[in-house]
């Protein structure tokens, strides 16, 4: 007579749990090579300037239109709601500097984050997972090119440049269109709201927005052509690939926005 083999449920989450470690650990440690490889690879010659400015033209320059079309609306968008709220506390002329407030230090980095991670991390691991499965990585390494410093080091030097210029431009855009919509549709004095945000903004705030647009950067192109790189299987491990990259990216930026509000705040 068989016997009936009973599961206990906490041995089972316990084995569930050891499992999903078991699988991130090396990842974490494969990702973390990666990191400290590419890294290393910004200070040792040759510089590859030609393809860290074709980059910086794809990332930062062919970026601008959907960044700008993003910066106005939410600019706009965030206008009405602000409005919509203080008008029952009669402090609508505070409009102005909560509107900049929030879009210096969060809307510009985070929104170029998400805008980047979606457009420029998605091709990376395109491009690198491609030429990986079509073995053009390995032609490179035998021919004694190191792949992550021709590949991945133009592209992660040319993203942290970038984004904090499109963050920049973001904050002019947003700024403007949130002017507009409350200066010339909702009503308020164009002499206070102008007053009020020079009174409430300061210079750190423009800093803090700069510089979480650079780290977002470094770990967009970080995930992106370490996406690209890790590919296996064909066309279906290019999609996979490319999958992860925006997901992660997205993810990350949201995760790292908190802890980076968080020590920013402090030091700044």
């Amino acid at each position: 007579m068989s016997k009936m083999i009973i599961v206990n449920p906490v041995t089972q989450g316990f084995s569930s749990l050891g499992r999903v470690v078991l699988d991130i650990t090396p990842a974490l440690g494969r990702i973390t090579l990666y990191m400290v490889h590419s890294f290393l690879w910004f200070f040792r010659p040759p510089f590859r300037w030609r393809l860290f400015t074709k980059e910086i033209v794809f990332v930062g320059n062919k970026s601008l239109f959907i960044v700008g079309l993003t910066a106005s609306f939410s600019g706009m968008v965030f206008a009405f709601q602000i409005y919509s709220g203080f008008t029952a506390f009669s402090v609508d002329s505070f409009v102005g500097p909560i509107v900049a407030i929030a879009v210096t230090k969060e809307l510009a980095p985070v929104f170029c984050g998400l805008v980047v991670a979606g457009r420029c991390g998605a091709a990376m691991a395109a491009q690198i997972g491609t030429m990986k499965v079509t073995e053009q990585v390995d032609a490179l390494e035998v021919m004694g090119v190191n792949s992550i410093q021709y590949l991945a080091v133009p592209k992660i030097f040319a993203t942290i440049v970038s984004m904090p210029m499109l963050a920049g431009i973001y904050m002019l855009i947003a700024n403007i269109g949130s002017y507009m919509v409350g200066t010339k549709i909702l009503g308020i004095d164009e002499s206070q709201y102008f007053a009020k945000a020079s009174d409430f903004m300061k210079l750190t705030m423009v800093l803090e927005g700069l510089i979480k647009a650079a780290v977002f950067g470094y770990i967009i192109a970080l995930i992106g052509t370490y996406q690209g790189f890790a590919v296996r299987g064909g066309a279906e491990g290019v999609g996979k690939g490319t999958n992860l990259a925006v997901v992660w990216g997205m993810i990350l930026v949201l995760v790292v926005d908190f802890f980076l509000t968080a020590i920013l705040t402090k030091v700044l």
